[in-house]
């Protein structure tokens, strides 16, 4: 409710975005306390705890994390009216609601902290790999948040957005899993852009072990 209100601060964002994620990280973990907690909520949340949960337990089950901690660096995310800026400029270009591409953006890299590559090969910001990015990333950096939103938007306009977005998202990654959580995800921003800014603050987490900004330490 507080994250949804125009009236607070912006410095109140970071903790109140950081709390959202950990409520919800608790609920995947111990579906068994849902009712419980939707009986305490607000009626018109109701529908939102439901999804961010159903996102949340799709995308636990999609991963399996390795033993070891990967090899990624943790940074700052671009600021929030940045890349709000970088999502709407690709809408306006190719029709691809610019939820979506934040939605993918939270999903793949937390929304740009996750600076590496994954177990499959995929880079930068929205995770492309090379053959991939060769297709759909025009003359732009795979790194470059910019080019790398607009890659995605042509990824998925290419295969049927924004008519069919499960498909143009199964084409993105082929899982339902993965289809289902980016929806709802997106879908709660499309009901409220002010949801965006709770999810610009989550952070990164292996499994549940938290890779707080500036992971891995130096010495």
């Amino acid at each position: 409710t507080a994250i949804r209100d125009p009236a607070t601060p912006p410095s109140r964002l970071s903790a109140l975005g950081r709390a959202q994620q950990r409520a919800y990280r608790a609920l995947v973990r111990q579906p068994r306390l849902l009712p419980e907690v939707l009986a305490l909520v607000p009626p018109a949340l109701r529908r939102t705890v439901k999804a961010n949960t159903l996102a949340g337990a799709e995308l636990r089950k999609l991963s399996r994390p390795a033993a070891r901690l990967p090899r990624w660096r943790i940074v700052a995310p671009v600021p929030a009216a940045a890349l709000l800026a970088s999502y709407r400029a690709a809408d306006a270009k190719l029709a691809v609601p610019w939820q979506y591409l934040a939605a993918i953006h939270l999903v793949e890299t937390r929304m740009g902290r996750i600076r590496g590559t994954s177990s499959a090969g995929a880079r930068g910001p929205m995770q492309f790999l090379p053959a991939t990015w060769r297709r759909y990333g025009g003359k732009g950096d795979i790194n470059a948040t910019g080019d790398a939103v607009l890659a995605a938007a042509r990824l998925l306009r290419a295969n049927g957005a924004p008519a069919d977005m499960a498909r143009a998202l199964y084409a993105y990654n082929p899982s339902r899993r993965y289809v289902r959580a980016v929806t709802a995800y997106a879908e709660q921003m499309r009901a409220d852009r002010r949801a965006f800014l709770g999810y610009h603050q989550w952070q990164v987490y292996y499994g549940d072990t938290l890779l707080p900004q500036g992971y891995p330490a130096r010495p």
